[in-house]
């Protein structure tokens, strides 16, 4: 059975001012750091195949953690990277709100954001579910491969590599920083599945035992 771990980076200090990154170059400051080096300790325990990041760096950074532990290198795909939220980045979600009302609550709908620049759910869902059909491909058969990318781009692309509406994405909780989602293929018809979700150090959801 091929397993997918698509793995979102640690903490920016963006994210800890509740700015938006989008397709913004930020680093991931100390915390996001020590998140890294604390889920790569149990990820390191599904044996990963492969690693393929985001060429973003709060991703590439976040992988590098696990290569660190595993001895693999990493592979970049900038298809991994996070929705382009064009005028939005750089600003904090209280500005949207504010200078981008119609837009912003399209937004908290679900729906997509008209004007602004702002990537398509759909352009976001194709692009990913392409870039993680790829990363799986790089795994032996019944090997796994762990993804670095983003959360937004992460739960769009998951969903649509799952068939599943978009009404019923917006039923899932934020993916949390250093956090995962376990995907799996058996090579039978029923195609990928989710096996857990928001998965991660502080989690109650289980991890491999140490090999």
């Amino acid at each position: 059975m091929t397993r997918l771990i698509v793995w979102r980076h640690g903490n920016t200090d963006w994210n800890a001012g509740n700015r938006v990154q989008g397709q913004s170059d930020v680093s991931l400051n100390q915390l996001g750091r020590q998140q890294a080096v604390d889920a790569a300790a149990l990820l390191v325990r599904f044996k990963p195949d492969a690693i393929v990041a985001s060429d973003l760096r709060r991703a590439s950074d976040t992988a590098a953690a696990l290569a660190a532990v595993t001895d693999l290198p990493v592979s970049y795909d900038p298809r991994l990277r996070e929705r382009f939220f064009g005028l939005w980045e750089g600003l904090l979600m209280t500005e949207v709100a504010e200078q981008r009302p119609e837009e912003y609550a399209r937004w908290k709908a679900g729906e997509d954001v008209v004007g602004g620049d702002v990537e398509t759910l759909d352009d976001l869902g194709k692009r990913m579910s392409e870039a993680l059909r790829d990363a799986a491909a790089l795994a032996p058969a019944g090997g796994t491969v762990v993804v670095a990318t983003h959360g937004a781009a992460a739960r769009s692309g998951v969903g649509h590599l799952l068939g599943w509406p978009r009404e019923q994405l917006r039923t899932w909780r934020a993916l949390q920083n250093c956090h995962w989602v376990e995907l799996t293929h058996d090579g039978g018809s029923r195609g990928w599945q989710l096996a857990a979700y928001n998965v991660g150090v502080f989690s109650d959801r289980p991890v491999p035992p140490p090999v």
